[in-house]
């Protein structure tokens, strides 16, 4: 069952809470360096949980990472790590926390080398999926298969977000997709 059908058996809270996700951010383009990280990092937290779960503490993700701020993330201290490892609203994994930590860094490098991070992604388009996992492997920490392929998804990179008949598939067509020029 697709992503996009199986919210429609979802009810109350849940359903809203993966709608608002489904409906306006998922699949969708992302231009702000900041905010790639953030979904870079909430993907490589969902490993071994449920998306619902990184839904739910999105908010206290953003709280705990600065918002996401590239520059106060890669500058994160031995300190920011135990502070980050005693925090109950995040996913309290060390692997996990020092791979944002490191991601941040790397994501800064490949600003100054190629003017942001999109224009990174950007440059290496396209690509299989098995060639990005290749090539995210290389270049990040934590990031497997189904992490690279969701965030790909996710940002509008590679298709599969939404299924044909959803109504949301159209909305993201007219953003221009990158995965539209896969061939």
């Amino acid at each position: 069952m697709s992503y996009c059908s199986a919210i429609e058996t979802m009810t109350g809270d849940r359903k809203a809470l993966h709608k608002a996700y489904h409906d306006h951010l998922y699949g969708f383009p992302i231009h702000d360096d900041n905010e790639l990280f953030c979904r870079l990092v909430l993907e490589i937290n969902q490993a071994g949980l449920s998306w619902e779960t990184i839904l739910k503490k999105e908010a206290t993700f953003r709280k705990a990472y600065d918002n996401f701020d590239l520059i106060k993330v890669a500058a994160y201290t031995e300190a920011d790590r135990e502070r980050l490892m005693a925090d109950p609203g995040i996913i309290r994994n060390k692997l996990k926390i020092n791979a944002a930590i490191e991601n941040a860094k790397t994501i800064l490098e490949l600003q100054k080398q190629h003017g942001s991070f999109e224009k990174w992604l950007e440059l290496h388009h396209p690509k299989t999926k098995e060639e990005w996992v290749k090539l995210f492997k290389k270049t990040f920490r934590f990031t497997g298969g189904e992490i690279v392929n969701e965030f790909l998804m996710s940002i509008g990179f590679l298709p599969g977000a939404h299924t044909a008949d959803c109504k949301i598939y159209h909305e993201i067509l007219k953003t221009d997709p990158l995965w539209q020029k896969l061939g």
